[in-house]
């Protein structure tokens, strides 16, 4: 199996921390390229000087806000200097609460981040992947894409939505050896899961890890996943060796999820 990819440029978002960090490294180690994108230079730094260079490759990052979908397309256009093969589509979920409660720009502020931004990115990388004939395109999304998840009412909606997005672009870029598909982590290991469990030892009046050992019994595989998990499933649906894996949502969540 080809998991080799040298050669191979790639354009990793949310990539100073948790599963976009844990990629960003997978994937240099495989002889990726990477061009790290994150809002925070001085962690995007850090993370540029940690990624292992063994095949040559000479890493990059771009400081981007995807809280302004046009800003992103100006940062794309002045930045982006070379066609890349993978793109990685990740951004931090919506504060949760209930979906009564939120309010319009609640929906409006995470529609823009996280579909639209996707859009922004999508349309700068594709023209290159058609003229490679390589593509490969992955959003990390959420479970709740197939089962809904208490208490993250504007998480659900539009985590729907990017789902929905993404199934429409990969059938209409599939005959240009492009593949759309998404990862659905589960509880994995980062900060946002602390505040996760933060928020849950409240509502139960339990401390955090009282909350955490709560969540983890949910899980068939009685733990969580740390980031590298997750990042192991992105490289292979990055690989040649993925190429007729095409739209499809895909859990890594230890089982957590009911539904087929």
């Amino acid at each position: 199996m080809n998991l080799n990819f040298k050669n191979k440029n790639a354009l990793i978002c949310g990539s100073t921390a948790g599963i976009g960090k844990a990629s960003a490294m997978e994937l240099a180690y495989l002889g990726a390229t990477i061009t790290l994108v994150a809002r925070n230079e001085e962690k995007l730094k850090q993370v540029l000087a940690d990624l292992p260079s063994e095949n040559g490759q000479e890493h990059n990052y771009l400081v981007a806000d995807f809280s302004n979908p046009n800003s992103l397309k100006d940062t794309l256009a002045k930045g982006l200097s070379k066609n890349y093969h993978i793109l990685l589509n990740n951004t931090g979920g919506p504060k949760g609460g209930l979906i009564f409660d939120a309010s319009l720009s609640e929906f409006t502020a995470a529609f823009s981040q996280h579909l639209l931004c996707n859009q922004v990115l999508a349309q700068a990388v594709v023209p290159g992947m058609k003229e490679e004939n390589y593509g490969r395109i992955i959003n990390i999304i959420s479970t709740s894409v197939k089962q809904p998840i208490d208490g993250l009412g504007v998480s659900n909606t539009i985590r729907g939505a990017v789902a929905n997005w993404s199934k429409t672009l990969a059938g209409e870029l599939g005959p240009f050896g492009i593949t759309v598909n998404n990862v659905l982590p589960g509880a994995t290991a980062t900060e946002r899961l602390d505040q996760i469990m933060v928020n849950i030892g409240k509502k139960l009046k339990k401390t955090t890890e009282e909350a955490g050992e709560f969540m983890k019994s949910s899980v068939p595989a009685r733990r969580f996943a740390q980031p590298e998990e997750i990042a192991y499933a992105v490289a292979f649906l990055a690989s040649e060796a993925a190429g007729y894996i095409n739209g499809i949502n895909l859990p890594v969540d230890g089982g957590r999820t009911k539904s087929l």
